[in-house]
Formats: structure tokens, sequence, C-alpha cells
């Protein structure tokens, strides 16, 4: 078969801009491809929502595909293990409550079964901004405004472009990149204890684990917080390659968005 390259830019362009389109109203926008993420997009588009998720990076899995230091293994906890075996990927038990995972098969296969549940994503995509909206006297986050990746690296001076949401995840990891922004252009409030962004606190994987599911919550009306951006916003610890939490809070944050999705309060 004679290839005609027309036509092959053609496909591309259609195929791009229609899942765009499709995407300009959305249940939720993940910021963030790393674990939490992808768990919290797999979750929510397997329930029928309609999700996507936007990556700054070419590549989506955040810091799970290096493992610990580039040694592509990552560990997680018995709680957590349930969360790579239902999208079948191999576990091993190591010792005690320790179990491994080959970083590489949990990364590819998370982010496989996020798309094929329905997770539109895009990557090479920055968020440079929200949309804020005052809904009943109270501000809430109502939509992302996004700019290509390339553009922000270039410090080209080139206008974004805007799409609504109804719930935004924060999963952006240590870098908190959307609530700083909110932060800094807005005289507004987060439900933190100083009502900012805490800051993450050194190595602690024991505490900085529990705290990744328990930290994982609203912020800001629309706005929830997910994985390590999640500690870094409530002043919790950090835990290097041990991933259970990051699986969990993504679980965690995709069921409460679904049960207030299912009975419209928001």
């Amino acid at each position: 078969m004679a290839l005609n390259e027309r036509i092959i830019t053609e496909a591309i362009l259609t195929e791009y801009f229609e899942k765009f389109k499709e995407c300009l109203d959305l249940d939720v926008a993940i910021v963030g491809g790393g674990p939490s993420g992808l768990t919290a997009a797999y979750r929510l588009a397997k329930d029928g929502y309609k999700v996507a998720l936007f990556e700054r990076k070419l590549s989506i899995g955040g810091g799970m595909w290096g493992g610990g230091m580039t040694f592509n293994y990552i560990v997680v906890q018995e709680e957590s293990k349930h969360l790579l075996e239902e999208i079948g990927v191999p576990v091993k038990h190591f010792r005690d409550e320790y179990y491994t995972a080959d970083a590489v098969a949990c990364t590819t296969t998370l982010a496989s079964r996020a798309c094929l549940a329905g997770t539109k994503v895009f990557n090479c995509m920055s968020v440079e901004d929200v949309v804020l909206r005052e809904v009943d006297g109270v501000k809430r986050v109502c939509g992302l405004v996004i700019n290509s990746s390339p553009v922000e690296i270039a410090g080209l001076h080139v206008d974004p472009l805007v799409l609504h949401t109804k719930f935004i995840i924060e999963a952006t990891g240590h870098d908190v990149e959307v609530l700083k922004t909110l932060v800094r252009k807005n005289d507004v409030r987060l439900l933190t204890p100083s009502g900012g962004i805490e800051g993450e606190q050194s190595m602690w994987a024991e505490v900085a684990e529990t705290n990744t599911v328990k930290n994982t919550r609203e912020v800001f009306p629309g706005v929830y917080v997910a994985g390590m951006a999640a500690n870094a916003s409530f002043g919790s610890y950090r835990m290097g390659p041990i991933f259970g939490g990051m699986l969990l809070s993504g679980e965690k944050v995709a069921a409460e968005i679904a049960g207030l999705l299912r009975s419209g309060a928001y």
C-alpha cells in the first residue's frame, strides 16, 4: 500500500482535536501523571466518569519509573498490593509486610489501564493557572488554564486555552504547582492549618506513608490533593521509593469524588 503523508497528518489532527474538544467540560481533571493521579484516573474512568489527565512531561508515571535511584523496583505494603494485583501487575513477597514489583511494569500497566478505562491523557501540556468563580458566595476552582509545555519551557508569550471541570485533583507531587499558582495569584485560604501550603518535610517513610492517605482530601473548594502533593500541602514528610501510600491515595480520592458526583453535592 502506498502511504500518503497528508492523510497521516490529517488522521492525527482529526483524532487529537476530537479528543481535545471532548474534554472542554469534564467531571474530573487530574494534574500530574504519577502513581496517585493514574490510580485515581483509572478508578474514576472505570466508574464511567469523564476524566482527563494533564502531564507536563512527555512521559507519564512520575517518579515510579525509576524505583529507587534508577534501580527500577518499587516496594508496596500488604494493605496496598491489591491495587497492583487488580490491574494485573505481578507482586512478590519480600519479607514481613513488604512486597516488591517491577517499576516499569507498574507504570506502563497502570497508564494502560487508565487509558483503556476511558481516561483522556494530554502529555506535554502544562497547567499555568486555574479558573476561579464565586458560587453562592464561596470561591471555587472550576477549570484549568492550559498551555503547551514546549511553549512554557521556551518562555514564549503565547496565550493559553481553558477547560471547565467539576473537580480537580492536584497530583503534581512535591512541587504542588496548581496550589502554588492558586495561592500566589488570589487572596484565598486553603483548608490547611495555616491557610497556606505547609510544605514538605524530610524523609520519614512510616509517618509519610500514613499521612499520604490521611492528607488526601479537599484542600480548596473544587480541588483535592493526592499523593506527595497531599503531604506537601499539609506539611508532612517524604517517603522515597515505597509507593503503597501513593496508590491508596489515588484510590481514596477517586472514591470521595465519585461519591460527590453521584450525589450531585458539588
